[in-house]
């Protein structure tokens, strides 16, 4: 029969757990995004937090961009993270689709200058249904800028730019600016970044860590 636990047992387990300070990546600040425990260090590395953009800058008009980071090496109580994605909200996306009106979507693989290769989700969407051949135009301003951009800049910055659309020339403000040549458009998103493979930098990182 197993023996069962007591509550004198869970508490001793709690006690021996070290909490560590979970620290945004630079390009978000590098501000401290939650707590996490631990007994050791190496149960710290590749743990995952997942929280909004809201929670870094305040900005309610953040509120629908979910954040995912991991852990990839302690310093003393902190433990610093690499950005891994983000995603907007499903009830979010939903709102912005509507009837007589067009959502052009288009999925890329990029890699950085620095090596880094990231997995794009973009969408454009119009005021009134847009013609198949509008729809081509549109999706191939989509791919060269985002894979323009890609090539001529870091992992940090290309996050940057995909993260925060209101910042100039952020990837929806430049879509934006060069699809409404072809077609009215009423909202430009970075649906979704999925980080594949972090840059050469931040990889030697882990592994000196791991090791």
């Amino acid at each position: 029969m197993p023996r069962q636990r007591t509550k004198a047992s869970v508490k001793d387990t709690w006690k021996l757990k070290r909490w560590y300070n979970v620290i945004s990546p630079d390009a978000f600040g590098k501000i401290q995004i939650g707590l996490t425990p631990a007994d050791s260090e190496e149960k710290v590395i590749k743990r995952t937090v997942e929280i909004t953009l809201f929670d870094i800058t305040g900005d309610y008009s953040h509120v629908n961009t979910k954040l995912k980071f991991q852990v990839n090496s302690i310093n003393e109580d902190n433990a610093y993270t690499v950005f891994k994605g983000h995603e907007l909200l499903r009830d979010y996306l939903r709102s912005l689709t509507r009837r007589r009106s067009s959502k052009i979507a288009i999925i890329l693989n990029v890699t950085t200058k620095d090596g880094a290769k990231v997995r794009v989700t973009s969408a454009v969407f119009t005021q009134y249904r847009c013609k198949t051949s509008q729809k081509q135009a549109i999706r191939k301003i989509m791919r060269d800028i985002i894979e323009n951009k890609g090539s001529q800049l870091t992992f940090d910055e290309f996050v940057k730019l995909a993260v925060f659309s209101e910042q100039e020339g952020s990837l929806a403000q430049e879509i934006t600016k060069a699809a409404k040549k072809i077609c009215n458009v009423r909202k430009v998103e970075i649906i979704k970044q999925k980080v594949v493979e972090l840059p050469k930098l931040l990889q030697s990182t882990q592994e000196t860590t791991a090791s």
